[in-house]
């Protein structure tokens, strides 16, 4: 089944200018087999990973059955991360743009919930909600699911790891029995399946099924990079890597145009290409770009289908795309005829996690690397200046111009008004000439920006994993396991990969991965936590004490710990069982996917 048009899918004229502006050209395949059922009213089990389009699979057709007139919650959403449900209460407003009357709700932990009752007060008819915070509510009867058309489990097999079963079992019982029950997880373990006998009603399963493909011939790498400085870190990259035909991928026609008109702001020569250009201007520009007439050509996916160009010695995919096939067919624009090819993939965020998706995909390693600095742009620069200057020594006649330097020497030397100043020789000449011709070659020049900036968790060490301190502890009857849901709550990041937590009365320990711990100090700031708004910083290193032997240094005393997944416990060994599964993890307390 190709791609369908969202023209196609028998939707409402509001939602289509909605979609318009969101810049896409047509729906993701899961899309296109998850809309057309949801919108006729059947049960639906979506199989798919992260990344392919899913909120909007469900999330258009919600919308397109919700009546505005009535003022009762009509949809329910739930979401592992808290993260994730800002995320899909965005993009779904950004679907109801011009649909008056509907209003979205997200509700989820470690956000004040006198807030969110003040909020559900409003009347919102779709709720985007993590477990536990929807029971909170269920509890208070601030939200009540009488008059529910339709509930969504999304995400799903992550909500069950994190140990959501019992909460999702409680809700599922409450809503009414004639409503409709969608269902999206990335794969299909016995509880996911014990739960679709259990509550729905002859689901139609769609997979989207991945062909086998793969990327040997391609050097696959990705950058951390913030969205301020994207722009800043492609052009150091073109510039250090004599990039001479290069691909730049964005996910949206807006995005195209804006990063066009930045890199020619910059002296570079570039084009656009997406659909809301004419065919015959389509056609130009590639024939354009074959010919070498121009340097980059960024482009949305589904312009791109149609370039079959030899030469292109670089794909940076600028956004990360939706789905795996996307990321496959844009880097297999480099790398053609035999030859090798390089895919840059800018990364922020949660997007680590597609990424992984990716790699796992197409059984390719992507290579971390630090953007280029400065000094490399210069470097780069002079290396090729130098080059120049080289090959005209061996074919140029210099003998007029070596007149010329010399005549000025001399006249720059008998203007010199004393024997302490220095002469100037043909060398300092030389080296003037170069640094003239080095401040005028190649594109607009390089600034420092926030990424030459050494960040806090860049160590000389080989530790993986960030120690972080909790102003909470045993006194507030924390457990590992709040400590645990309040990480994956908040910044999205996986039980599985949580570190060592140690308890102690007034403060507690947790290990986080280190590329991780800038966004969970940015997610867990002001997180509230058993009532009580905590404090996260990043701990000093680990200590043994000359006094007690304890690693915890001027800290030990009484604790409890937990190791990594391995399961719970007191210092002294005993055991406590909580809701959060218990794992083995590697040595460092958590293990690497990537």
């Amino acid at each position: 089944m190709e791609n369908l048009s969202f023209k196609d899918l028998n939707l409402s004229n509001e939602v289509l200018r909605a979609i318009a502006d969101m810049g896409f050209e047509e729906a993701t395949p899961i899309q296109s087999k998850s809309i057309p059922p949801i919108l006729n009213g059947f049960d639906l089990i979506g199989q798919a990973q992260t990344g392919t389009g899913k909120t909007c699979a469900f999330g258009i057709p919600a919308i397109e059955m919700v009546q505005p007139e009535m003022e009762s919650i009509q949809v329910l959403v739930l979401c592992p991360t808290r993260e994730l449900a800002i995320q899909s209460s965005e993009e779904l407003r950004n679907v109801l743009k011009y649909k008056e009357g509907i209003r979205i709700l997200p509700v989820y932990g470690g956000q004040p919930i006198d807030r969110q009752i003040m909020a559900l007060k409003k009347r919102p008819q779709i709720i985007i909600g993590t477990p536990g915070r929807v029971m909170d509510h269920l509890r208070r009867r601030t939200i009540k699911l009488e008059h529910l058309k339709m509930i969504v489990l999304d995400e799903a097999d992550e909500m069950l790891n994190m140990g959501f079963r019992e909460d999702i079992d409680t809700i599922l019982e409450k809503v009414p029995e004639n409503r409709q029950t969608i269902l999206f997880s990335a794969t299909m373990p016995k509880e996911i399946l014990d739960i679709t006998r259990k509550y729905q009603k002859d689901p139609i399963h769609i997979k989207v099924a991945h062909k086998e493909l793969t990327v040997p011939s391609i050097e696959q790498y990705y950058l951390e990079v913030k969205e301020s400085v994207k722009l800043e870190v492609l052009s150091r990259l073109i510039d250090t890597n004599d990039i001479k035909l290069s691909l730049v991928f964005c996910n949206t026609k807006k995005r195209v145009d804006e990063v066009t008109s930045s890199l020619q702001s910059r002296g570079y020569s570039a084009e656009a290409l997406h659909g809301d250009m004419r065919q015959e201007h389509r056609d130009k520009v590639m024939s354009q770009f074959r010919k070498g007439n121009f340097d980059i050509l960024v482009a949305t996916d589904v312009a791109a289908r149609g370039i079959d160009v030899d030469d292109v010695e670089a794909v940076f995919n600028y956004d990360l795309p939706s789905d795996e096939e996307y990321y496959v067919h844009r880097i297999g624009r480099t790398g053609r005829a035999g030859r090798t090819g390089k895919a840059f993939t800018f990364i922020s965020g949660r997007e680590i996690y597609k990424l992984r998706d990716i790699q796992r995909y197409t059984k390719s390693t992507v290579t971390f690397m630090k953007p280029p600095s400065i000094n490399d742009v210069e470097e780069k620069k002079m290396s090729n200046i130098l080059k120049s200057l080289k090959e005209n020594l061996s074919h140029e006649s210099l003998s007029k111009y070596i007149g010329h330097v010399e005549k000025f020497v001399d006249s720059l030397n008998s203007e010199s008004v004393s024997q302490e100043e220095s002469f100037v020789t043909s060398l300092d000449i030389a080296a003037a000439l170069l640094k003239l011709y080095a401040d005028q070659y190649g594109n607009f020049p390089s600034t420092v920006s926030e990424i030459d900036e050494v960040s806090d968790f860049d160590s000389d060490d080989d530790n993986d994993m960030v120690r972080l301190f909790i102003n909470i502890g045993s006194d507030n009857k924390i457990q590992p396991k709040h400590i645990i849901e309040s990480l994956v709550e908040s910044s999205g990041l996986p039980g599985k990969m949580v570190g060592s937590i140690d308890i102690f009365d007034k403060y507690s320990f947790v290990e986080v991965p280190k590329e991780f711990a800038p966004e969970v100090l940015r997610s867990m700031k002001n997180y509230i936590i058993k009532g009580k708004r905590i404090n996260v910083e990043k701990s000093t290193p680990r200590k043994k004490s000359s006094r007690s032997g304890s690693i915890y240094g001027r800290y030990a005393g009484t604790h409890s710990s937990y190791t990594g997944r391995s399961g719970y416990g007191s210092g002294q060994g005993s055991k406590r069982r909580t809701s959060v599964p218990a794992v083995k993890t590697s040595g460092k307390g958590y293990r690497k996917d990537l």
